[in-house]
């Protein structure tokens, strides 16, 4: 979920900062809205490949102990 996320955040920022689409609010400026959207989606697919490298790595060691006395 987290790459899909980012690509699509990505995407939506790339169009706003291009002006492929403009919003007529007075109050949210396209091209800033846009360039957090793009710096954010990045930082989800850079996040989401580091965390998906580490579950990948991790290593499980099975411990068993037997009991002598019989």
């Amino acid at each position: 979920m987290g790459i899909g996320l980012g690509v699509v955040l990505l995407v939506l920022g790339l169009i706003l900062v291009l002006g492929v689409v403009q919003f007529d609010l007075q109050f949210v400026d396209d091209i800033a809205l846009g360039w957090i959207f793009v710096i954010v989606g990045a930082l989800a697919i850079v996040l989401a490949l580091v965390m998906n490298k580490q579950r990948g790595e991790t290593r499980h060691v099975e411990e068993r102990r037997y009991d002598d006395k019989r």
